[in-house]
C-alpha cells in the first residue's frame, strides 16, 4: 500500500504554500485554502518516520461528515471537500489557542493528575479519580498553538491577561466549543461510542468566528466503546479505544515521548498496517460505512486533478 507522505504541486494562482506536520496547505490567489490531508502521522507534537497508508482520507472524510452536521452550531471554514483528501476553504485568522474539552480523565490529562497535580489549565480536578473515569461535568483545557515544537497548557485567565483572546471572543469560543461537544457526544453514542475530550480550533474572517481544521477525528479526539465501559472502569480494567492514543501508548512503552536525545522506535511494515487498520476501524464504527480505499497508485494525479476542477468551479 501506497501512502502519501508530502506533495509538490503548483497551482494556478497559487500564493503560498505551508507544510505543517500532517497537511499540506495550498494557498491560492490569498483567498482559498486547498488543505492535503497526507497520511504522515505525528505524536507528541513529532512527525513520525514512516506514513500511515489511508490516514488522510480517513481524517478528511471524517472531518468532512462533522463539519457539515455541525454548521447550525458554527459556521466553519468549508467550501468544497474536493477529493477524499482534499479540503478546500476560506481563509482565516486562526486563534493562538486550541479549544481542548475534557468529558473523562485520559490521556495528558491524566498523566497531569497522576503525578499529583489537581489542577489542569486553571481547572481544578477532584481527589479520588481513577484513569479515564468520567468528570463531573466536561471541562474546557486549552492548549497554546506552537508553530514548531510542542503546543503548552494554559488557562482562561492567562489568555485573558495576555491578551492572546478578547474576552468578548474567548467566551463565544468557549460557549461553541462545550455546543460542539455535546453534538459530537450524541453523534458517537449513536454509533456505540463515547467522545473521551477532543480539540477544537477557530478562526476569524471579516469579523465572524469560524470552526477551522478538523474536527472528531482519531487524530484530534478520543473515543471509547461505550459497550462494557462502566465494567471495565469497576475492574480497574483499560478501556477499548478507537484513537491515536494507542500509538503515543507503544512509543512511550519503547522509550520516546518527544524529548530531546529520544529516539522514534523503529516503525516496522505490520506496525504501520496495524495503525493503518486502527484508522480505518474507527471510520466505520463512526460512521457505520465501508471505507472505501483509493486507487493507491493513481492518488497524487486524482488530488492534483480534482483541486484544479474545484478551483475551476470556484472561479467561474
Amino acid at each position: 500500500m501506497n501512502a502519501i507522505k508530502e506533495t509538490h504541486f503548483t497551482f494556478p494562482g497559487q500564493s503560498n504554500f505551508y507544510k505543517g506536520k500532517v497537511r499540506d496547505v495550498y494557498t491560492i490567489s490569498d483567498k482559498y485554502m486547498a488543505m492535503v490531508v497526507t497520511d504522515r502521522i505525528s505524536a507528541f507534537d513529532v512527525v513520525l518516520p514512516e506514513a500511515i497508508p489511508f490516514k488522510g482520507q480517513v481524517l478528511n472524510q471524517i472531518a468532512a461528515r462533522f463539519l457539515a452536521a455541525t454548521a447550525d452550531i458554527v459556521p466553519n471554514w468549508v467550501i468544497d471537500v474536493a477529493d477524499p483528501m482534499v479540503t478546500i476553504g476560506r481563509i482565516c485568522e486562526p486563534f493562538k489557542v486550541e479549544m481542548v474539552i475534557r468529558g473523562y480523565l485520559a490521556g495528558h490529562a491524566w498523566r497531569e493528575y497522576s503525578q499529583g497535580k489537581r489542577s489542569v489549565c486553571g481547572v481544578s480536578l477532584p481527589d479520588g479519580l481513577k484513569e479515564n473515569d468520567r468528570l463531573p461535568e466536561p471541562i474546557i483545557t486549552p492548549t497554546t498553538k506552537a508553530a514548531v515544537g510542542h503546543d503548552e497548557d494554559i488557562s482562561r485567565e492567562d489568555i485573558l491577561a495576555k491578551g492572546i483572546v478578547s474576552i468578548e471572543d474567548y467566551d463565544q469560543l468557549e460557549n461553541y466549543t462545550r455546543a460542539l461537544y455535546q453534538r459530537g457526544t450524541e453523534m458517537a453514542a449513536d454509533r456505540g461510542l463515547i467522545l473521551v475530550d477532543t480539540k477544537y480550533e477557530f478562526g476569524k474572517a471579516d469579523g465572524q468566528i469560524y470552526l477551522i481544521d478538523e474536527i472528531h477525528t482519531p487524530d484530534s479526539s478520543r473515543y471509547f466503546y461505550a459497550a462494557g465501559y462502566e465494567e471495565r472502569q469497576q475492574a480497574g480494567e483499560a478501556q477499548k479505544q478507537l484513537s491515536k492514543e494507542f500509538v503515543r501508548k507503544w512509543l512511550i512503552e519503547n522509550g520516546f515521548q518527544g524529548k530531546e536525545g529520544q529516539q522514534v522506535p523503529q516503525m516496522t511494515t505490520d506496525k504501520v498496517n496495524s495503525i493503518s487498520e486502527r484508522y480505518i476501524e474507527l471510520y466505520e464504527q463512526i460512521t457505520g460505512e465501508l471505507f472505501q480505499r483509493g486507487e493507491s497508485q493513481a492518488i497524487l494525479g486524482r488530488i492534483e486533478e480534482n483541486i484544479l476542477n474545484a478551483l475551476t468551479r470556484l472561479s467561474s
